[in-house]
C-alpha cells in the first residue's frame, strides 16, 4: 500500500486529527513519506540547487539512469517536494522547502502528540545497578544525575561534556550544590584565563590522558561510570549506573583516591566555601572545606555504627579533621553530648561511624 502525506491532510489542506488510541497508521504514513530512495534524494537536491531542470538535465546532474527519471520525479511530486510542468520537454521545478515541508511538520507534530499519550515514562532508580551501552542513553543519564543533585556533585568530564552540561552545572551551583570536577584530557580543557570555572564548580582540575573515565556522582548516592569512548560512540561503549546502591561508594572512592590525587593541572582551587550550612556526601570533600573555615564548626552526621550496623544521627562540635595527602584516610572527631565519636567515610573500618551524609553549621544544630 502506498502511503503519502495526503493521508494526513484533509482536502481543505488542514491537518486531520490523529487517533490518540491508535496512531499506528499515522506513524506508518510518516515513515513512508520520508522513505526516499537514493535516486529521489539525488534528484531532489539537484533540483533544489538549480531551481528548475528538464528531465534530461536532471538525469545528467543527479547521475540517474534515463529510464528511472520520470518515476523518480513523479515520486517527488507526489510528496509535494517538486512541481512538474508538463511541457515539451517536461520541466521539474523546485518548491520552497518551507512550503514543501510545512504539511510534514504539521503531520509530525500531530503524530508526536498522539504518541505522547501512549508514552509511559520509565522509572529511574528501580534497579540498584544497571549497564547501558547506547552513547545517547549514557549522555542522558549523565544529565539526569547532574540534575538530581541536591547538595553535592563529583564529576570527571571530557571538554565536550563540560560544554554540553555547563548550563546544568551552573544551575546546580545556583541552587547551592557543591561541585568538584576533573576535566580530561587536560590538554583539551578550556584555559582558565578564558573560561570561568567558578561559574560551574567550587574546585576543578585537569587530568592527563584519555584513560580517565567519565564519572558523575550526586550526593554520594546516584552515580554513573563510563569510558570516554562510550560517550564518543566509539570502541567499548558501556556505562555502569548505580542508583541508591551501596556499591556506588566504589565510584566515589576511586575518584577520590585514584583520579583526584593524580589530576595535576589546577583549573580552579578553593572556591568560596564560607557559606554554611552546607551538606556533603563525601567526608573527603567535607574535610577539604573544613580546612578553609575559621572558628568553631558544628555538624550533624547521618550514618551507621560500624560494629552493630545501627542507623545513627549524631550532632556536635567538629574537632581534629584529618585527611592524608593520598586521601586514603579521612576522618574527624565529633564532640557530642554523650562523648566524642570518630567519624569516617563510606566503608569506614577504624572509625566509630560510617558517615552517609554530613551537614556543617556555624551554630550548634537543634
Amino acid at each position: 500500500m502506498q502511503f503519502t502525506i495526503a493521508r494526513f491532510i484533509s482536502p481543505g489542506g488542514v491537518t486531520s486529527p490523529m487517533s490518540e488510541e491508535d496512531p499506528r497508521e499515522s506513524l506508518e504514513g510518516l515513515v513512508d513519506a520520508f522513505d526516499l530512495g537514493s535516486y529521489e534524494v539525488a534528484a531532489y537536491l539537484a533540483v533544489l540547487s538549480a531551481g528548475e531542470l528538464t528531465a534530461s538535465e536532471l538525469a545528467e546532474r543527479a547521475d540517474i539512469p534515463q529510464p528511472r527519471v520520470y518515476d523518480t520525479v513523479r515520486s517527488l511530486a507526489d510528496r509535494g517536494l517538486v512541481e512538474l510542468h508538463e511541457s515539451r520537454p517536461m520541466r521539474v521545478v523546485a518548491v520552497d522547502p518551507a512550503e514543501a515541508f510545512a504539511t510534514y511538520r504539521s503531520a509530525l507534530s500531530e503524530t508526536v502528540n498522539a504518541l505522547e499519550t501512549r508514552f509511559t515514562r520509565p522509572e529511574r532508580g528501580t534497579e540498584a545497578v544497571s549497564l547501558i551501552r547506547s552513547a545517547r542513553s549514557i549522555r542522558r543519564y549523565l544529565g539526569d544525575v547532574i540534575e538530581s543533585a541536591e547538595f553535592e556533585l563529583t564529576l570527571s568530564l571530557t571538554p565536550a561534556l563540560l560544554e554540553r552540561f555547563a548550563d546544568d552545572l551552573e544551575a546546580a551551583r545556583e541552587r547551592g550544590v557543591s561541585v568538584e570536577m576533573i576535566v580530561t584530557p587536560a590538554a583539551e580543557a578550556p584555559d582558565p584565563d578564558q573560561f570561568d570555572y567558578s561559574r560551574i564548580a567550587d574546585t576543578a582540575r585537569g587530568r592527563r590522558g584519555i584513560t580517565t573515565p567519565v564519572i558523575v556522582v550526586a550526593d554520594g548516592e546516584r552515580s554513573i561510570y563510563a569510558t570516554q569512548d562510550a560517550v564518543r560512540d566509539q570502541g567499548d561503549r558501556y556505562a555502569v549506573i548505580f542508583n541508591h546502591s551501596a556499591l556506588g561508594f566504589l565510584v566515589l572512592g576511586f575518584y577520590g583516591t585514584v583520579l583526584w590525587t593524580t589530576a595535576d593541572d589546577r583549573l580552579l582551587e578553593n572556591g568560596d566555601v564560607s557559606d554554611l550550612p552546607r551538606s556533603y556526601g563525601s567526608i573527603r570533600r567535607c574535610i577539604k572545606h573544613l580546612r578553609h573555615l575559621d572558628g568553631e564548626v558544628y555538624a550533624t552526621i547521618e550514618g551507621r555504627d560500624i560494629e552493630s550496623g545501627e542507623e545513627l544521627t549524631l550532632s556536635g562540635k567538629v574537632i581534629k579533621p584529618q585527611l592524608t595527602e593520598d586521601e586514603e584516610i579521612a576522618s574527624f572527631l565529633l564532640e557530642t553530648d554523650d562523648g566524642t565519636v570518630e567519624i569516617g567515610g563510606l566503608v569506614a573500618a577504624y572509625e566509630d561511624v560510617e558517615a552517609h551524609e554530613l551537614r556543617l553549621f556555624r551554630e550548634p544544630p537543634n
